[in-house]
């Protein structure tokens, strides 16, 4: 198990990442970030928490009983992904990682941040 500032840590060691931050969508906090240079991670966090509920109300709409896994931006240089915590104790939360479009390979990416979501103790 990992803790939020090594899994963090362990996201921005993926190939093309820029920056990291596990986000409380409920709140739209972030609880923790790493890297993101001249990237307002603050502002990514309250940004990306009203994507994740628009998409959760979506579905909601949709009367689709299921939750979203990932959701994804693509930019023009940029990758911005949106990792929704499955576990019980990360309810509520996303790990949100922003790579650069022509170092990363996003299969990959998604991957590894399966996997340290899966390794996070909160």
């Amino acid at each position: 198990m990992a803790t939020v500032d090594e899994t963090l840590k362990g996201a921005l060691e993926i190939e093309g990442a820029i920056a990291a931050a596990l986000v409380d969508y409920e709140s739209g906090m972030c609880l923790g970030s790493a890297g993101g240079g001249t990237l307002d991670l603050e502002v990514a966090a309250a940004g990306n928490t009203d994507v994740v509920r628009a998409e959760l109300r979506t579905l909601q709409r949709l009367g689709l009983d299921d939750t979203p896994e990932d959701v994804l931006a693509t930019l023009g240089t940029q990758f911005h992904l949106i990792r929704l915590l499955q576990s019980k104790n990360g309810q509520g939360l996303f790990l949100y990682l922003v790579l650069d479009r022509g170092r990363a390979n996003l299969a990959m990416a998604r991957r590894q941040l399966t996997v340290l979501e899966r390794g996070i103790e909160l």
